[in-house]
């Protein structure tokens, strides 16, 4: 078989499994002779606190990548190199080295890997060679799903009903090189080995991850969807209760790739077809991250300001106030229980169930009235599935600033939230131990607690555990106000329109 190039190089970034990987298909069809390397992103490393569970996730993701390409190539060592550099210099460098026509990766759609994916791009093409991007991690990118007037949507249910209708077998098959193709996979040369790094050696700590029961690469991964799978009938209801196993906690493998979406939707379809409830409202769940990631690549402009331009003109406190709010809803010490535990469970695990991150997140925007780009920073700091695209949606929507956010007026009460979805205080209790001795009907709201029920827990308000910062009501006006100019504008809007 015709091979366009002699030589080929698969740069892992996103998609740190061996199977099912678009670019490493694409490199073996294509090629006459592959390589393998994933960098260690300095600009991007250099950023983070020394004990990062992503860096502890990615390098154990990384052990197994190079063990699963040994394997699929019948090796007698691991070809994949592991860099600690810039990747922006790196990899046209190794390529030179190595004499290879093009380098193979899978799409990124942030803005600042567009921008390095384009410099790396200049400088092949100054050498020779070229960059070949390929779509891996969505089902549908960019502007492949566009409305009849061919514009992308900002509305998800239409783009839903759209995702449906088009998504076909052939959109979510896998890409498995032919058996004749692994050989192609190849050892580098001694001058260009780079067996993995230790951790400290890359600057970072052990973390708790282990302790977590966290581990990264595809086999945790796999482990992690067969888990799942039993619990997916229930999973339409599930997933709202903190203290229950619903989730998939699939998302950390999604986020690296150690999982494939194409996999992923393949077997939701299959038990939808089968007239799953729950898969379906997984599957719904799937399409909304291909939602947040077109929104992300067809205005590039949410990534700094609102999706809607005139939630900008909106005044967010400021000064002593917002310090002080903010490092409240940080450190887990608001008085709003639901809210503290949510921050809690960030704080020591890296990752915070769903629905308390609408619960979380509402609370620092339209109670605290906290701009929303703090929270979203701090969440990109602490989860270890942060995503630019599905962080800045879920931020933007409570703040009703997002496509397809919830409206301004709709604030969620987090004793509502709290006594609907935490009825017994199971979660709150597991990690707010200090509260457990409560009666479950004050829980939720300690300060509504007697005397006597606080003496018995051990609850001191203001001492073991705060008492409020703001008093709901309170804080529902003044966001309403904070909020008012917009619906003035609306109706000013409509006036002059009639």
């Amino acid at each position: 078989m015709h091979t366009p190039y002699s030589k080929g190089l698969v740069w892992f970034r996103r998609d740190l499994r061996a199977e099912d990987n678009a670019a490493l298909a694409r490199a073996l069809a294509t090629c006459s002779t592959v390589y393998c390397v994933f960098v260690f992103d300095k600009p991007i490393l250099d950023l983070l606190p020394a004990e990062d569970r992503r860096v502890e996730f990615i390098h154990d993701a990384v052990h197994d990548l190079g063990s699963a390409l040994q394997q699929l190539g019948q090796l007698p060592q691991s070809p994949l190199m592991v860099l600690h550099a810039t990747a922006e210099t790196a990899i046209p460098s190794l390529a030179a080295q190595l004499g290879v026509q093009a380098v193979f990766a899978a799409r990124d759609y942030e803005p600042s890997a567009i921008a390095r994916d384009l410099a790396v791009q200049q400088a092949l093409l100054q050498q020779g060679g070229q960059l070949v991007l390929v779509k891996d991690q969505v089902i549908f990118e960019e502007r492949e799903i566009l409305t009849q007037m061919g514009k992308p949507y900002g509305v998800f249910t239409p783009y839903h009903r759209a995702w449906l209708a088009r998504c076909s077998a052939e959109h979510v098959q896998a890409h498995t090189p032919a058996p004749d193709h692994t050989a192609r996979l190849v050892v580098p040369p001694p001058a260009c080995a780079a067996p993995l790094p230790a951790l400290e050696a890359l600057g970072f700590k052990k973390t708790n991850l282990h302790d977590l029961r966290m581990v990264g690469g595809a086999h945790a991964g796999a482990a992690l969807l067969r888990d799942f799978l039993p619990r997916l009938e229930h999973y339409a209801d599930a997933r709202n209760f903190p203290g229950v196993k619903g989730p998939s906690y699939l998302g950390v493998h999604l986020r690296f790739g150690t999982v494939s979406i194409r996999h992923l939707v393949r077997v939701a379809l299959e038990r939808v077809q089968a007239g799953s409830e729950g898969a379906a409202t997984w599957l719904s769940e799937l399409v909304w991250r291909d939602f947040y990631f077109q929104i992300l690549s067809n205005f590039p402009h949410v990534a700094h300001d609102s999706f809607k331009p005139e939630y900008d003109a909106i005044q967010w406190e400021s000064g002593e106030t917002a310090q002080r709010y903010f490092q409240a809803w940080c450190d887990g010490q608001t008085g709003y229980p639901i809210v503290d535990a949510a921050m809690a469970q960030l704080n020591q695990t890296g990752y915070m169930h769903n629905r308390l991150r609408m619960v979380a997140g509402s609370f620092l925007v339209k109670h605290l009235g906290i701009d929303w780009r703090w929270g979203e920073r701090y969440f990109a700091l602490k989860l270890n599935d942060f995503d630019l695209s599905a962080n800045n949606g879920g931020w933007q929507w409570v703040a009703s600033s997002g496509c397809d956010a919830q409206p301004y007026f709709r604030i969620f009460n987090p004793v509502t939230q709290s006594e609907k979805f935490d009825a017994h205080g199971k979660f709150i209790k597991r990690y707010l131990p200090q509260l457990a001795g409560l009666p479950d009907k004050v829980i939720h709201a300690p300060w509504l607690a007697k005397p006597m029920e606080l003496a018995a827990a051990g609850l001191h308000l203001g001492q073991n555990y705060p008492e409020r910062v703001v008093i709901h009501e309170e804080a529902r006006a003044r966001t309403l106000a904070r909020y008012g100019f917009l619906k003035k504008s609306a109706d000013a809007q409509a006036v002059a329109s009639a």
